[in-house]
């Protein structure tokens, strides 16, 4: 659907990179509206793109989570106006031609602290895409040339990282505990409600929970819902979502090579 909001993740397929944060959204998202149609307004395009290392087993079950996401939900013709969920294969450059311009909002959403640089935010920025992510990285200068209005910037900083690392005091299962939606969503993952194999999502949900999500993904995440009912809002007004649009292309000049 064009006029939907094209939501779109391409890039490297890693755990600190954080697709698994996006795909909780979703999964939150399909929740909501099974409990309530006629809470969720507007309509999404997710759109993921992205290669793993070939040994990497921990990458390749998230990529099995982001089909079994959109198995269920493009599979259930309540949602056909609502969402859809994509994962475009053998991401290249000659894809990435047609998904930058496409793109609504940029998904740069890394654990601060761990993503030293990027250049894709740079990209979907001079395509006109709205950036949400975290403090970290060219989000710093996309944030710094744009404004906290034409961007929707969540969750912790990198010295927050760096503290709950050295000092041990994150506990994932507070959050387990503490957030019913979460719960909910763990729960589903640690189910058959997904796929038929109940254990296939176990190593995901283990590193959650029983390794205590080094990526801090479930502490991030109430922080990333709301920036993210921030940026379907500001959606719903086209004038104001255009307008911020037109401003991410006009700053993007900083990151041309030639500056």
């Amino acid at each position: 659907d064009p006029h939907s909001l094209f939501d779109v993740q391409v890039k490297r397929i890693h755990a600190y990179k954080r697709q698994l944060l996006n795909v909780l959204k979703i999964m939150a998202l399909y929740n909501q509206f099974q409990e309530d149609p006629n809470s969720v307004d507007g309509s999404f395009t997710f759109i993921f793109g992205g290669k793993a290392a070939p040994g990497y087993h921990y990458a390749k079950s998230i990529i099995k989570l982001i089909h079994a996401v959109a198995q269920k939900i493009n599979g259930d013709p309540r949602m056909k106006e609502i969402c859809k969920v994509v994962f475009m294969e053998n991401f290249n450059v000659s894809l990435a031609e047609r998904i930058y311009p496409a793109a609504d909002l940029s998904e740069q959403i890394s654990t601060a602290g761990k993503e030293a640089s990027g250049t894709g935010n740079m990209k979907f920025m001079m395509n006109g895409a709205l950036t949400i992510g975290t403090l970290d990285g060219a989000n710093v200068e996309i944030r710094e040339a744009v404004g906290d209005e034409h961007c929707f910037i969540f969750g912790l900083r990198a010295e927050e990282v760096i503290d709950y690392t050295l000092n041990r005091s994150y506990k994932a299962w507070d959050q387990y505990h503490t957030n019913s939606i979460l719960k909910e969503i763990l729960e589903q993952l640690n189910s058959d409600s997904l796929v038929e194999n109940p254990q296939e999502f176990r190593a995901i949900y283990d590193s959650l929970l029983l390794y205590n999500d080094e990526f801090f993904v479930l502490k991030d995440f109430p922080a990333y819902m709301e920036a993210f009912q921030r940026a379907t809002e500001h959606y719903g007004e086209p004038e104001k979502w255009y307008s911020s649009s037109l401003y991410n292309i006009a700053e993007s000049g900083r990151f041309s090579s030639d500056r």
